[in-house]
């Protein structure tokens, strides 16, 4: 395994810090992304024997920060399928539509990938204990690799999260504790805990490689099309960092010569309910102000703000994406919709139906452009959302 990382750079301040000892957010408090000697890449990995390699996300081990092999934690996760969806896409005219199928990864949704490459790189740096805020996924996904990486996983998370992501993480022998209110006091919960016990704290964009996995969505979504890319992606934005990730995918593409037309617009969607980045893209505002009460059946969107607010919204306005929010009742009416089409989505995924149908109506997208919609999760995850008892 050969890893290109060159060294972490803070997105606020520019600061260089080294990558090879455990590193969390930068002395300015800024978040740290990976940088690569992207010219070096592009000279050792020829784009056309990526096919060969093996159908996960590992097979852009260049592009990823863990440089042992024996170091990888991997339980199959990425190289989800992208799939065409012509008639449901003919309903709202959109019939050039993708869904990038997320709910096939371990653990059910697409933070196996940001666990898979978080807990193999903190393997790899010696660290034993990591720590995390959840508002249910990304618990789950990091007990279980952690538990496959045999280390201890620490997670808090709102008592009013769903049961079975609460049942998941104990499952797989994480350290649980439920806070009253929203993932916001989790982590003030987490924080706390990692100060008095000395643990690892891996929330979200506090440490330099959960966005390095999500990044891989945006890698294979290029591959996949023959690394041509989409006109938009829509995706439903909690904390945002899969967006950021396909974000940083796309320009490493781009900068490798990889991507055989421009990047496509990126494109967020969150619940009415809790929708503090829309409002934040709509006022022009460069961070987003905390939202009071955040109520919605999507959990993953329930962040009343996200810590790395200014770069999901720098990478909607760089690729001249929009964001929009949808209703809870849209968000059940897509799920219904997915379904009927074979698709079973979790309602994260399926507010980026509803937002594509609306973005149709008011002429953000038009009939000739390819889109894809990220389904983050599986909607047996949600058993509330789906009607069952």
């Amino acid at each position: 395994m050969s890893s290109f990382v060159a060294y972490l750079s803070c997105a606020r301040c520019g600061r260089a810090l080294d990558h090879r000892v455990p590193q969390g957010l930068c002395p300015c408090g800024g978040p740290l992304l990976g940088d690569y000697d992207l010219d070096a890449v592009a000279s050792a990995v020829p784009k056309a024997d990526l096919p060969a390699r093996v159908p996960t996300m590992w097979r852009y081990r260049e592009l990823l920060p863990v440089e042992d092999a024996g170091s990888v934690v991997s339980l199959g996760e990425g190289f989800t399928p992208l799939l065409p969806m012509p008639a449901l896409g003919e309903r709202i005219g959109l019939p050039d539509l993708w869904v990038k199928d997320e709910g096939l990864n371990p653990t059910g949704t697409f933070k196996a990938r940001g666990a898979a490459c978080g807990v193999s790189r903190a393997r790899e740096l010696g660290i034993r204990h990591v720590a995390l805020p959840t508002a249910g996924n990304a618990g789950g996904a990091w007990a279980c690799y952690g538990a496959a990486a045999g280390l201890d996983v620490h997670v808090a998370m709102p008592a009013a999260a769903p049961s079975a992501n609460r049942a998941e993480c104990e499952l797989f022998g994480a350290d649980v504790t439920l806070v009253d209110g929203l993932i916001s006091e989790a982590g003030r919960v987490i924080d706390r805990q990692c100060r008095e016990e000395g643990w690892f704290d891996v929330s979200t964009m506090k440490e330099p490689y959960r966005v390095e996995g999500k990044k891989t969505l945006g890698l294979e979504i290029a591959e996949q099309l023959g690394w041509m890319a989409p006109d938009a992606i829509i995706y439903p934005a909690g904390g945002g960092v899969g967006v950021i990730g396909i974000w940083l995918a796309m320009r490493q593409l781009r900068q490798m010569g990889w991507l055989e037309n421009d990047a496509p617009r990126l494109i967020i969607t969150q619940s009415a309910g809790c929708a503090p980045l829309i409002r934040a893209f709509e006022q022009g505002s460069e961070e987003s102000e905390p939202w009071r009460d955040g109520q919605t059946i999507a959990h993953g969107l329930r962040v009343h703000k996200a810590f790395a607010d200014f770069l999901v919204l720098r990478a909607v306005r760089e690729t001249g994406g929009t964001a929009l929010a949808v209703t809870d009742d849209d968000i059940r009416e897509s799920i219904r919709s997915f379904g009927q089409a074979g698709i079973g989505a979790c309602p994260e995924g399926a507010a980026t139906l509803a937002a594509a149908e609306a973005l149709r109506e008011r002429g953000d997208l038009s009939s000739r452009d390819r889109v894809v919609l990220i389904n983050t999760g599986s909607a047996l995850k949600y058993p509330d959302a789906l009607g069952a008892d």
